[in-house]
């Protein structure tokens, strides 16, 4: 586990905190030999060298938190309803947290993504 990822959600209000917890958990659990890192000041995982692009990255803000791909072209292609999307990501609270099912089609495709070759290359 990275220090850095610790300190972050452990500076989160106590909702936010279990939310993200439980967020990080799943995403471990889908991707287990991911690397946990800090990227654009959000936590998230990112494939084990030599590729080590980044698979999807979480964040806290006042009013929501947020799941993003580390690309711009895996949410429009996704079905998130009933939860809020921005190009980069979708939103969701921390009393109604993503199901596994959305997380993992979220996953899936970012990592098809990267196999074909596209997307971002942090």
């Amino acid at each position: 586990m990275s220090d850095e990822v610790n300190a972050y959600i452990a500076a989160l209000p106590p909702d936010q905190r279990a939310a993200l917890t439980d967020l990080r958990a799943r995403l471990k659990t889908l991707l287990p030999d991911h690397l946990e890192v800090m990227s654009y000041a959000m936590p998230g995982f990112r494939q084990p060298p030599p590729s080590g692009k980044m698979v999807a990255g979480y964040a806290a803000f006042s009013r929501h938190l947020g799941l993003y791909p580390h690309s711009g072209s895996v949410i429009p292609q996704i079905d998130c309803a009933p939860f809020r999307t921005s190009k980069s990501g979708v939103l969701f609270t921390p009393d109604r947290r993503l199901p596994d099912s959305l997380l993992r089609r979220i996953v899936e495709a970012r990592q098809a993504e990267i196999a074909a070759g596209a997307g971002r290359k942090s």
